[in-house]
């Protein structure tokens, strides 16, 4: 059964992190906010002497108030230098790096609400951006987990989380040393695994997308590695009407979460019509 967007989840970040973990600057008014709304350790936050306190800048005082987190007033030049360039929105957290989790963990929290997994694996995906968008997406359209690459590919940086909008105190995101036998490993835990390749015959939305699923895209250009490719147990394509030959990572994986989301609630609504591998 599908779970519903908005629904209470638990923290998969809870208890997670190592006591001699960097800090880190979280910045911006939604990366703060849904970090300590989800309980991520937070030492301080600090907030720009000329920013405005209403709105966001207003919840995040509150709600770090609430949790005990030490609210310290610094001049908008002090957040500049955390942020690196990156837009700050007068605020900044600090906080743990963020560690990877397993692959185990991210099925157990699948397993945790009695849902089948419903995964996006990334190939390659080197622009922090673009992790981070599609981790936004993922946790919106209801996916238990994103699964990554450890080594040539973006990590949980703080661009990584700024994109993301606070999604990554929500998602577990995983870490596999190989992508290949990642998969596998979840074929052997009954999921299907569906890559998304320009070439293939099938539509996305031509046959059902339905969980347990993991949804597999590449980097834009270059596309599955070959061996992915290989693991995959079906191949669909978005289809492409104008000049174009590619679509942003983002994007893709977005009309993907977004068919396996509607699929799982036409299921939800009308019966299981889960095919056992």
């Amino acid at each position: 059964m599908a779970r519903k967007i908005g629904s209470p989840r638990a923290n998969p970040w809870s208890g997670s992190r190592p006591d001699d973990a960097p800090e880190t600057a979280l910045v911006g008014r939604h990366a703060v906010l849904e970090a300590l709304r989800a309980g991520q350790p937070v030492s301080r936050v600090l907030v720009s002497r000329t920013a405005r306190g209403a709105g966001p800048l207003r919840d995040i005082v509150e709600t770090a108030r609430r949790r005990g987190v030490p609210v310290q007033p610094v001049d908008a030049r002090r957040l500049d230098g955390l942020a690196q360039g990156l837009p700050h929105q007068g605020v900044a957290a600090l906080t743990a790096v963020q560690a990877l989790v397993g692959l185990d963990d991210v099925l157990e929290v699948a397993r945790g609400r009695g849902e089948p997994p419903f995964l996006i694996v990334l190939d390659g995906v080197e622009d922090p951006h673009n992790l981070g968008a599609v981790i936004r997406t993922a946790e919106a359209a209801g996916a238990h987990g994103v699964v990554i690459p450890r080594r040539r590919a973006a990590g949980l940086t703080p661009a990584v989380a700024r994109a993301a909008a606070g999604a990554t105190a929500h998602l577990a995101v995983a870490g596999v040393g190989n992508l290949v036998a990642a998969l596998e490993e979840l074929k052997q835990a009954g999921v299907w695994v569906i890559g998304a390749d320009p070439e293939a015959a099938e539509p996305y939305d031509a046959g059902a997308l339905e969980p347990p699923v993991a949804l597999v895209v590449g980097a834009e250009g270059r596309g599955l590695h070959r061996l992915v490719r290989e693991r995959c147990d079906r191949l669909v394509r978005i289809p492409l009407r104008g000049q174009v030959r590619s679509l942003n990572v983002s994007v893709a994986a977005a009309l993907l979460l977004y068919e396996v989301a509607r699929c799982a609630g036409r299921v939800s609504a009308g019966g299981d019509t889960t095919t056992a591998r």
